[in-house]
């Protein structure tokens, strides 16, 4: 399945905007315990994005490379931290690329998000890797917030 910005010659589809009372930061929220007790979290939660890049057939390679080559320094210049990368070693798909993103908060997210998107070093690194044919087959994306017994906040 594709889904919009993943073909040739178009960015990554941005999440949809989120209206302002479900900003991380703006407003605490009440998650459990193990135990099922109530603990408030503080504006010091991350958020953390998870991206999984579901390949066409024998794309992984130049999907790896883009990101080590060209994603991370544009990544860099815009503030946006990576938290870690990961390829299938075992289970469904051994043409996929997972990775997690930190965000202090729902607004820094959209708005670094959107500059990377419309960065025309982004656009010129995805249309160079994709000179050989499209990569991505399929693009899904979470936002997470640790729980109260998270060993990651």
């Amino acid at each position: 399945m594709n889904i919009a910005g993943t073909g040739p010659g178009v960015s990554p589809a941005p999440l949809p905007s989120f209206p302002q009372a479900h900003r991380a930061n703006d407003r605490p929220f009440v998650s459990t315990s193990p135990k099922g007790e109530a603990k408030k979290e503080t504006d010091e939660t991350m958020i953390y994005e998870l991206r999984i890049y579901d390949c066409l057939p024998g794309r992984l390679p130049a999907l790896l490379k883009r990101f080590s080559d060209q994603t991370l320094v544009i990544w860099e210049r815009h503030g946006i931290r990576q938290a870690g990368f990961f390829t299938t070693a075992i289970g469904e798909n051994s043409n996929r690329l997972t990775y997690f993103l930190a965000w202090e908060s729902l607004a820094e997210r959209e708005a670094k998000w959107a500059a990377f998107v419309t960065d025309p070093a982004w656009h010129r690194a995805r249309d160079e890797s994709e000179r050989d044919g499209q990569i991505i087959a399929n693009i899904s994306s979470q936002l997470l917030t640790p729980t109260a017994f998270s060993s990651v906040k």
